[in-house]
């Protein structure tokens, strides 16, 4: 903790030069290899964190740093009120898009490199953009936040690797697409759909992890002990041609 709290003093008054980036790669570090933790994930967690790579740990810790001081702000200023999430949103997808551009991973032109560098676009939802080149063994995404803030969307990355190994994710850069939204770029293992899956498999699968419906009528949402899962439907979760399993390729997770 004094290690991130140290990262938090060198952004307020040094911004992102040398000494920063480089604490921030050595506190990713620690991470990385077990020595520190951030106290927000359990150990099961931390490793879903470890597998999103150091560029999502090290813009989770910049999202910390930018929630942290928007509130310490509202602090001290009694009269003024905590900050909203599109404020802390705002101040997240800033201070991330500064660190990026100085550490190398924010990619200005990613839509006109993406399709070149990993293949045409096969498929497009609400929240990713997902581009494939055959023979490769993962996908690249292109992925927007419907989350409140870029913080929690960042959550969720770390969240779906701890639930669904299988499909982890890896974060490699950010950009802002054509109408200006802040999207995270990663990989994804590259799984083969053999068919959508049933309700009784999704519930079948989600009831091993500990999750249970939570009767809301639309039959896609489920509560565990910590954490709720969304958006469960069959376009997100169908069967591995090769394992003949359910896969989640993707879904809503949230901390309760």
């Amino acid at each position: 903790m004094d290690s991130l709290q140290n990262i938090f003093t060198l952004i307020a008054h040094q911004g992102f030069n040398v000494s920063t980036l480089v604490c921030i790669d050595q506190f990713t570090n620690d991470i990385l290899n077990g020595r520190t933790n951030l106290t927000r994930f359990n150990l099961q967690e931390h490793a879903g964190l470890c597998s999103a790579d150091s560029v999502l740990i090290g813009a989770y810790t910049i999202a910390c740093y930018a929630r942290a001081s928007l509130e310490t702000s509202s602090d001290v200023a009694t009269s003024q009120a905590s900050p909203t999430n599109w404020e802390i949103d705002a101040k997240q997808e800033e201070l991330v898009q500064q660190w990026a551009e100085k550490k190398g991973c924010w990619f200005p032109n990613f839509e006109s490199l993406s399709i070149s560098a990993f293949g045409p676009k096969i498929a497009q939802g609400a929240e990713a953009i997902v581009f494939y080149k055959t023979g490769d063994t993962s996908v690249v995404k292109e992925r927007t936040s419907i989350y409140a803030t870029l913080g929690r969307a960042f959550e969720a990355i770390v969240l779906h690797n701890t639930l669904f190994p299988e499909t982890q994710m890896k974060v490699i850069g950010f950009t802002r697409d054509s109408d200006g939204l802040f999207r995270t770029i990663l990989t994804q293992p590259y799984v083969e759909c053999e068919r959508l899956a049933t309700k009784e498999e999704i519930d079948n699968m989600v009831a091993a992890k500990g999750f249970r419906d939570n009767h809301d009528g639309q039959g896609v949402n489920y509560v565990g002990d910590r954490l709720y899962l969304e958006d469960m439907h069959p376009a997100n979760v169908f069967i591995d041609k090769v394992s003949a399993k359910p896969i989640c390729n993707d879904c809503i997770v949230k901390f309760i």
